[in-house]
């Protein structure tokens, strides 16, 4: 489980394609204190180190993983947001986060607010996820709070720490972002909608 709170950006720095699975060698600064076995959360995707060198590791992601992602658009250079997995006992800064995508979505606008910024995300309805306003939602791993809600987008508000130490200073409209809704959210969608 994590909390959306992400600790530090790693950098893609090779991609190895093995059958229906791609290796991904990620370099970061938590590099020297990750084991074999681990979980972190690659841009909001729960994946587990499979071996370590130096200030670099890897793991694998497989053809679901690819297929419900963004991880297979990924590009040597790009840079991930990653969060290793809460320990128990620790606080909870931002909200409950499995690690499991439920979809991706595009970035349709984004707006300079003085002193902050506003994304607007475009996504597939049909699936049947939903965002309320002031609910939160997962976007690559980041926790945050929905400012706008529609049928298929919603926006959120990025203050500066957040643009700066995560993957939204790399975004433009036309990128493709992890989605990991509410995960109480996705219960009481379920239940209300068995009970009809």
């Amino acid at each position: 489980m994590f909390t959306g709170i992400i600790e530090e950006l790693g950098k893609v720095v090779k991609l190895k394609k093995d059958q229906e699975n791609i290796h991904i060698t990620i370099q970061s600064n938590i590099t020297n204190e990750l084991d074999i076995d681990e979980s972190i959360a690659h841009n909001g995707v729960c994946l587990t180190v499979v071996s370590v060198s130096e200030d670099k590791y890897t793991v694998t992601a497989i053809k679901e993983t690819l297929d419900k992602s963004s991880l297979g658009f990924l590009k040597e250079g790009d840079h991930v947001n990653l969060e290793r997995a809460m320990r128990l006992g620790d606080r909870l800064d931002g909200h409950i986060v499995q690690g499991h995508v439920d979809q991706t979505a595009v970035c349709t606008n984004i707006e300079d607010e003085d002193g902050s910024w506003r994304f607007t995300f475009e996504y597939d309805s049909n699936i049947g996820n939903i965002t309320i306003e002031k609910g939160s939602i997962a976007i690559d791993g980041t926790s945050l709070t929905v400012v706008d809600s529609g049928t298929n987008s919603f926006s959120v508000a990025i203050i500066p720490y957040t643009f700066d130490n995560t993957c939204f200073k790399y975004y433009k409209v036309g990128s493709i972002v992890n989605l990991e809704f509410d995960v109480i959210g996705k219960y009481v969608s379920r239940l209300y909608s068995s009970s009809r």
